[in-house]
Order: C-alpha cells, then sequence, then structure tokens
C-alpha cells in the first residue's frame, strides 16, 4: 500500500491514519500555505476601512465555528448566542472597570463565565428538544442583557464601559494591524480546536446524539453529559469571542447585542452549509459582509441620497431573502456550492454518472 493518499482527487482514503488527517494532499498543503501567506500579507496592502471588515470577519468566525458545534454537529438548538457574547464582553468590561484586570485574566474569566452559563442554561436541554429548548435558551439572552443593563445603570456608565487596549509584553493593541493579527490567531486557534474536538470520542459523541439520542445510548454514550458538555464547551468559546469584541470595540453597551445578533449568527451557519466547520466559516464571511454590499449596491443607485434612510430597513429586507432562497434552493448552503464546484474540476472532463447508470 502506498503510503501518501491518492492523487486523483483527494477523497478516496485508504488508511485511518488518512481518514484523520487534517491535510491529505500535496494539492491541500500547498493551498493551505498560499491560504496563509495571503492572510498574513493582507495587513501590509489593505486600506484601513478593509482591514477592520477583515478583522470583524474573523470575529465572527469563532461565534459561527462555536454555534456550528453546537448545533450543526451536536443538535442543540440555540438562540441565546448574543447572550453568550454579551457575557463574554460584560465579564471583560467589569473585571476591568472594578479591578483593573489585565486581559491574560479577563479573558479566561469570561471563558470560564461563558462554561457556567452552558451548565446552567445546558441543563433544559437533557429534557427538551427542538422549540422548546430553542426557546429555553433565548431565555439566556434576555437575562444577560438585563444584568448588564442594570450594571450599566447602577454604575452610571449611560454610554456603556470604556475598556482601554489591551498590552502585549508592553505593547498596547491599538492599531488595525495589531488587531487583524490577534483575531486571525484567534479564529485559527478555534479553528483548529473545533476540528479536533471532532475528531475525538466527544465529536463522534455529538453526532451520534444528534442522529439518534435512543441509539446513542444504546451504544454506551452518556446523552446527557454529551449535550451538557456541548453546551459548556460552545458557550466558553463564544464568551471568549464577546471579550475579544469588548477588547476590539473599546467599550460594552447592551445595545450592541440586540436579539439580532443571534439571527445573524444562525444565518451564519445555514446559509454557510449545517453541520460543517468549512460552511460557518463561509457563512460568517458571507454574513458581515452582506450589509456593506447592499449598501454599496443602494449607493449605485440614481439619487442613492433619498434611501440613506430606509438602508437599515433594506438591509434587514435583502437579509430575510437570502435567508428563505438559501433554505429552499440550496439547503447544504455555501459549503455545498464549493463542494460541487471542487467535484466538478476533480472530475473534469469525465462526467460523473447515477450509480444505477441512466442517461448521459
Amino acid at each position: 500500500m502506498s503510503r501518501h493518499p491518492p492523487r486523483a482527487s483527494g477523497y478516496f482514503r485508504t488508511s485511518y491514519a488518512q481518514d484523520h488527517a487534517l491535510i491529505q494532499t500535496r494539492l491541500e498543503w500547498l493551498a493551505t500555505a498560499a491560504l496563509a501567506v495571503a492572510l498574513c500579507g493582507v495587513p501590509l496592502i489593505a486600506s484601513p476601512f478593509l482591514l477592520d471588515l477583515a478583522t470583524q470577519v474573523l470575529l465572527a468566525i469563532v461565534g459561527a465555528l462555536a454555534l456550528a458545534l453546537l448545533t450543526g454537529y451536536a443538535g442543540q438548538i440555540s438562540l441565546g448566542h448574543a447572550g453568550l457574547l454579551a457575557a463574554g464582553a460584560f465579564t471583560v468590561g467589569i473585571l476591568f472597570k472594578e479591578f483593573n484586570a489585565p486581559f491574560w485574566i479577563s479573558l479566561p474569566a469570561a471563558a470560564v463565565t461563558g462554561a457556567a452559563l452552558g451548565v446552567v442554561f445546558g441543563l433544559p436541554s437533557l429534557r427538551l428538544r427542538g422549540l422548546y429548548l430553542a426557546v429555553s435558551t433565548l431565555a439566556l439572552h434576555f437575562v444577560v442583557v438585563y444584568l448588564g443593563g442594570e450594571y450599566e445603570s447602577k454604575r452610571g456608565f449611560s454610554t456603556g464601559i470604556m475598556i482601554d487596549p489591551p498590552s502585549l509584553l508592553g505593547v498596547s493593541i491599538t492599531s488595525g494591524r495589531a488587531w487583524y493579527l490577534v483575531m486571525l490567531g484567534a479564529a485559527v486557534v478555534a479553528l483548529l480546536l473545533a476540528a479536533n474536538i471532532l475528531r475525538s470520542h466527544t465529536g463522534r459523541a455529538w453526532r451520534a446524539v444528534h442522529a439518534n439520542e435512543t441509539v446513542a445510548g444504546a451504544l454506551g454514550i452518556n446523552v446527557a453529559a454529551a449535550k451538557l458538555g456541548a453546551f459548556v464547551i460552545t458557550s466558553s468559546m463564544t464568551a471568549v469571542a464577546g471579550g475579544l469584541f469588548a477588547y476590539h470595540r473599546g467599550f460594552v453597551s447592551v445595545e450592541a447585542f440586540s436579539l439580532y445578533l443571534s439571527i445573524q449568527y444562525i444565518a451564519m451557519i445555514i446559509i454557510g452549509g449545517m453541520g460543517s466547520l468549512l460552511g460557518a466559516v463561509l457563512g460568517a464571511i458571507f454574513v458581515t459582509l452582506f450589509p456593506y454590499a447592499i449598501e454599496a449596491l443602494v449607493g449605485m443607485l440614481p439619487g442613492s441620497q433619498r434611501y440613506a434612510g430606509s438602508l437599515f430597513a433594506v438591509n434587514y429586507a435583502a437579509f430575510g431573502v437570502v435567508m428563505i432562497l438559501f433554505l429552499i434552493f440550496e439547503p447544504l448552503g455555501l459549503v455545498g456550492i464549493w463542494r460541487r464546484l471542487q467535484s466538478f474540476f476533480l472530475l473534469w472532463p469525465f462526467k460523473q454518472r447515477p450509480v444505477g447508470g441512466g442517461r448521459k
């Protein structure tokens, strides 16, 4: 048996080692290296606006990966994603304001806060499913936002909690380039963490529970522990993303964590492709850039100044239409489109015919 995987397409695996490898073929190694060089080179050529946009995308990827693990792989529906982001952000803000805590204390504290909330709001998942579970997680959003608003009003922070930039090795992280590199590192760590979780016993247990809880239990999987673990791990990841958001923006306010934010993250994993890490990444890119694309298109219309007041409503409407179109015509999301394109180029110039035969 050859030590190297087949080079025809890269999808035919002949050993467990190949099946567990994150990068399998030489072409994938070259593509990964080229992507790494391109991502690291973005700060050298991008304008401040584009750099900030890329930073927003990278931050959204962290949160989208967490929700993809919880909903796409573990099968636990959650509408409280914005509440977890708010919990991490307010943890960072409160620790900084009250104790002047540095980021290497506040970010782990945000992760612990998220894990604790994952336990509290993951317990209903042991008895609830579907819509009932989604409604129970929705309570997380309202509870966290209410407590955050109470803290702001009691302490007199009417415009939000101001946070100084974090410092690393005595250097403050303030420039757009520095924040881009920080968020790039966070996104890469989140992606590697998610990929390795899915390759572990925990990830396999999540998939089994998602497929059929009864069968998973019969196979010896602790269904309750798997569900609760999914909430704890993903809530911790999301809270860290919220903490990074607080540091990047320099302030925390309840207005930044509306219910619409939860809907946006759900849209990321639906539009990108449910049950796929690549789909979560593609969905985060699409949903983050979509409002800017709509604004650019409206700006190209004759007399665009007249539509400035209704731009927010146009964004809402267009966002809803895009979600409906994906659900109807492309349920596999952007990752489904990517896989079809990939298969076309891998099989070209040969045509792929049905297994049972059929006409050309």
